[in-house]
């Protein structure tokens, strides 16, 4: 390959001037950049047009490694320093000659490197930035992982594991190497969830990612508990209690970020299944923008929270985001001339300026004591993470009645059932009335991968049961899968929400006692927008599909 540097090939093909090259190379002093990244970056030009220049001047091949099937032994010839530190993936090995896909083909330091370290013949093919970096993580974190496997499965041949040796053998280097690699895989594929799953004859390794579960890895049966023993170890739980269910924490940093992760243990007919959380110090989620907050519902939201007292309601079953709305509500309330408590069942993002207190129910200190103690500490703003009785419920509102603003969340199917479920707990409906300012109901549908989206044509059928009669007078979307979805579809989620705003007419309603259908008829004569119909929104406007929208969201009107 004739020697050519990247700022002259791009402007011999006409994308980039001489003078946008002197640009990005003085921010890449000031950076330490290389060029590539430098011009990607500052959007001098994009990566599918740098990689096209780079394939027509240069003749080098595009490789779609989100389509490629890699064989895990080619790790034997580039180990995982040389492929990290120069961002490169060994594709396949024919005749002696190693193909390998980077993202900066000009690197010749990095080409020789491989030549040195593999005593192969090289060939080189250009990848996506970020397709590298999952096939990194995939490859070598998988490599990493077996590794591990084999090690323990060689100690093992000299000494067998009983399970009273679990204790021992979690701190041996094997076990931490594979933890860790697991635990790496979670963060570079920004899993929400890991799940290590005891199984008749294996322990299966499963990741959520966008609210969909895939299996990456399967341990044997005989290293089961080493794995969960370390897993214990690192989030301070009772190693040697494996009969009842333990909650911990633990930290772990990748790339320069720390991660937070909340650890749960279960024991199964099986052994112990673990369940990790990793909660995402993101600041730039957490904001309405970021949870999906229209500007629609902007105004509502606004009204809801501006409120000096009163009780805020966040309702939704499991895992449909009402915890990234909580913690962006105190965000936005969090001031210095404001006192705010909150109480947390655990606390997952530790907010400067929030006293934030820990329930713990098994020495006594539950929602509806802490509260009770809260109130003596002069709160102006009081966040109770969860309502889950009656004591607790009317506790909330009638220091909401007394002057504070009190949030909170409720498991409930939409915002009309949070009175009923309230009425269940035994809470009097004056008190409901009086206290509650707003109920913000919410679930998390995928978005559409915008780099592969392309229009589609609807099912009828589909159209129909999410409630869209004339669906030829819209566009709807979907996407093809890409290397940025990774052949998903979809990238990222966001929120579909519903806020209930109370007036005089609903007050009067709910005192009077009436029926949850007959509510919902008051409601309906109000500005409320249910939930689906802000869903069906983000389908006509290309955020999210037909599909998601069936599946995530109740047709309820």
């Amino acid at each position: 390959m004739k020697a050519k540097r990247l700022g002259d090939i791009l402007v011999e093909s006409g994308h980039l001037t001489n003078e946008d090259i002197e640009r990005a190379l003085t921010i890449q002093k000031e950076t330490g950049k290389r060029l590539g990244e430098v011009l990607i970056d500052e959007n001098f030009i994009s990566e599918t047009e740098l990689i096209e220049s780079l394939r027509m001047q240069l003749g080098i091949d595009f490789i779609d490694l989100t389509k490629a099937k890699i064989d895990s032994s080619l790790t034997t010839l580039i180990p995982k320093n040389i492929a990290r530190q120069y961002r490169l993936v060994p594709v396949d090995l024919k005749n002696d000659t190693l193909r390998i896909a980077m993202e900066d083909p000009l690197n010749f330091r990095a080409v020789e490197a491989v030549k040195n370290t593999s005593h192969k013949r090289v060939n080189v093919m250009i990848a996506y930035r970020e397709a590298i970096e999952r096939a990194l993580s995939v490859l070598y974190e998988n490599e990493g992982a077996n590794a591990a496997i084999q090690e323990m499965k060689q100690e093992q041949g000299l000494v067998d594991i009983e399970e009273r040796q679990a204790e021992a053998d979690n701190s041996s280097a094997p076990t931490v190497k594979l933890v860790n690699s697991i635990l790496e895989r979670g963060v570079a594929e920004k899993a929400s969830d890991v799940h290590i799953e005891p199984r008749e004859n294996e322990m299966v390794v499963r990741i959520r990612v966008d609210g969909r579960l895939t299996e990456i890895l399967q341990i044997p049966k005989n290293l089961q508990s080493a794995v969960i023993s370390r897993l214990k170890v690192m989030s301070n739980m009772n190693v040697t209690e494996r009969r009842v269910p333990q909650d911990g924490r633990a930290m772990i940093r990748s790339n320069g970020k720390e991660i937070d992760m909340r650890v749960n243990t279960l024991p199964t007919i099986y052994g112990e299944k673990i369940v990790i959380r990793f909660l995402w110090r993101d600041s730039t989620t957490l904001t309405r923008k970021g949870i999906g907050i229209t500007d629609k519902d902007g105004e509502k939201f606004e009204r809801i929270i501006k409120n000096s007292s009163g009780l805020i309601l966040i309702v939704g079953p499991t895992g449909s985001g009402k915890t990234s709305t909580l913690y962006t509500i105190i965000q936005e309330l969090n001031q210095p001339d404001v006192n705010m408590i909150s109480l947390e069942d655990p606390v997952e993002y530790q907010i400067d300026g929030v006293t934030q207190v820990a329930i713990n129910e098994k020495i006594g200190l539950t929602f509806a004591e802490a509260l009770r103690a809260c109130l003596r500490q002069d709160p102006d703003i009081i966040c109770v993470g969860e309502i889950r009785d009656g004591e607790t419920a009317e506790i909330a509102m009638r220091a909401a009645m007394t002057g504070h603003l009190v949030l909170s969340t409720l498991h409930t199917e939409d915002a009309v059932s949070a009175i009923d479920r309230l009425k269940d707990m035994g809470v009097e409906p004056y008190l409901i009335s009086g206290s509650i300012r707003g109920v913000i109901s919410q679930r998390l549908v995928r978005r559409i991968c915008q780099d592969c989206k392309v229009e589609t044509t609807p099912d009828p059928v589909t159209a129909d049961l999410v409630g869209i009669k004339d669906y030829q007078n819209y566009k709807f979307y979907k996407g093809a899968g890409c290397h940025k979805c990774f052949n998903s579809g979809y990238k990222g989620r966001t929120g579909v929400f519903e806020i209930l705003t109370l007036n005089s007419a609903l007050r009067d309603a709910i005192n009077s006692g009436i029926p949850s259908s007959e509510l919902r008829k008051v409601i309906n004569q109000s500005d409320f927008t249910p939930m689906i119909v802000n869903a069906r929104n983000l389908a006509t406007t290309g955020i999210t599909t037909l599909e998601e929208v069936l599946s995530e969201v109740a047709t309820i009107e």
